[in-house]
């Protein structure tokens, strides 16, 4: 049991200074700041004075390689898996994980166990079923019965295209993907979501704009990431969003240095430019790609080197949405709780409300990690009350 006194919480949105208390793994009551008193049965919580301080949901990551990734310049490129301290020692209290390039080294088995293992260790994670390739090589006989009846499935990912490592499909074999994820979805009660890794290549979104335009399925069931990694693509994904379609941008702790080298889009500059545009910010999330490779390839497709993906990015991005391109906090975290929250349909994940898990992250004025709690236990802390 743990009461927070009178901190500013952003719920995302800004509820103004509040106590807030937690019994368990739920948030119970929000109150006024000075409205719950630690007298009584509460006279045992643990109490930590918010004077000063912010309170927002824990971030959700929602497309990390908890296995690790890489492979593309051989074996000893492999990265290594995701660790529980490490997600949250970064705000991280909830991730999605996936397969990417390599569906072979590393495979769906793995990937549940290792996502079962994280759930058991204090915070929550789920997975998406499949890799970057087509057919998707699932955990059971079919993509319908992977999400129906593995409970940490929510969806199926991360499938590529327009991207030289891709299976190259052809319209039909993704939109039978969508649809069956969509299945899924619909029987389980589960978002059903296509997590599409795009790539370099000119084609951008032309799978995904032909599933939504040519097929009864909305765009609420694909969700395409890494559209930032070029101006171009940059340029397709507002278009998209501007149609409705959700996005994920890719963190990136190293933009400084890519920004030399390519054209991708720093973060915050990207999401500025799409509100401007007019685009709805409740259809965007960051995500960090973490333990993923980040592999740089020459004109002619050779592998010249690495870089690996990491959770810190998350923070960081919102850090410079507020402070570089003046984004409202409460819109800049809201890319990293409750957009994704919604958009994945994670139950009681998301949001600062009674009756919500309690997962929380309390910040100073400068946006620093205080301490992280996940589930109502503190899993990270820098700071002695």
């Amino acid at each position: 049991m743990k009461l927070i006194q009178n901190i500013d919480v952003y719920a995302p949105q800004h509820l103004g200074k509040k106590d807030v208390l937690i019994i368990n793994d739920k948030i119970v009551k929000i109150k006024g700041a000075g409205s719950i008193c630690a007298d009584g049965f509460l006279s045992e919580a643990e109490m930590i004075n918010g004077e000063g301080l912010l309170l927002t949901p824990g971030f959700i990551d929602c497309h990390v390689h908890v296995l690790g990734g890489g492979g593309e310049g051989g074996f000893a490129n492999r990265t290594p898996e995701a660790t529980m301290e490490g997600l949250t020692k970064f705000g991280v209290t909830t991730v999605v994980g996936c397969l990417g390039t390599d569906g072979i080294g590393r495979d769906m088995c793995a990937l549940v166990a290792k996502t079962k293992g994280l759930n058991e260790q204090g915070m929550s994670a789920y997975c998406y079923t499949g890799s970057y390739q087509i057919p998707v090589h699932t955990l059971t006989d079919s993509i319908v019965k992977d999400i129906m009846m593995i409970q940490e499935i929510i969806g199926t990912g991360e499938i590529a295209i327009s991207d030289h490592r891709s299976s190259q499909p052809t319209f039909e074999e993704f939109a039978r993907v969508v649809a069956d994820t969509r299945l899924g979805g619909v029987l389980s009660g589960k978002a059903g979501i296509v997590n599409v890794h795009l790539g370099d290549s000119p084609r951008c979104l032309d799978l995904i704009e032909r599933v939504v335009d040519e097929t009864e399925i909305p765009a609420s069931q694909i969700l395409p990431t890494h559209i930032n990694r070029n101006e171009m693509l940059f340029g397709k994904s507002i278009e998209y969003a501007l149609k409705g379609g959700a996005v994920d941008f890719t963190g990136n702790e190293d933009i400084d240095y890519w920004e030399t080298i390519c054209d991708e889009v720093r973060v915050c500059n990207g999401i500025k430019r799409m509100l401007d545009a007019g685009v709805n910010p409740d259809r965007m999330t960051i995500s960090s790609d973490g333990q993923g490779s980040l592999p740089m390839y020459s004109s002619d497709g050779e592998f010249l080197g690495m870089g690996v993906g990491q959770s810190s990015c998350l923070l960081k991005e919102v850090k410079e949405c507020v402070f570089k391109t003046e984004i409202p906090l409460e819109i800049a975290i809201s890319t990293i709780t409750s957009n994704p929250a919604d958009i994945l349909r994670l139950k009681g994940k998301g949001k600062v409300e009674e009756g919500y898990d309690a997962d929380l992250c309390i910040l100073d004025q400068e946006l620093q990690l205080v301490e992280v709690i996940a589930k109502g236990n503190t899993v990270y802390t820098n700071k002695v009350y």
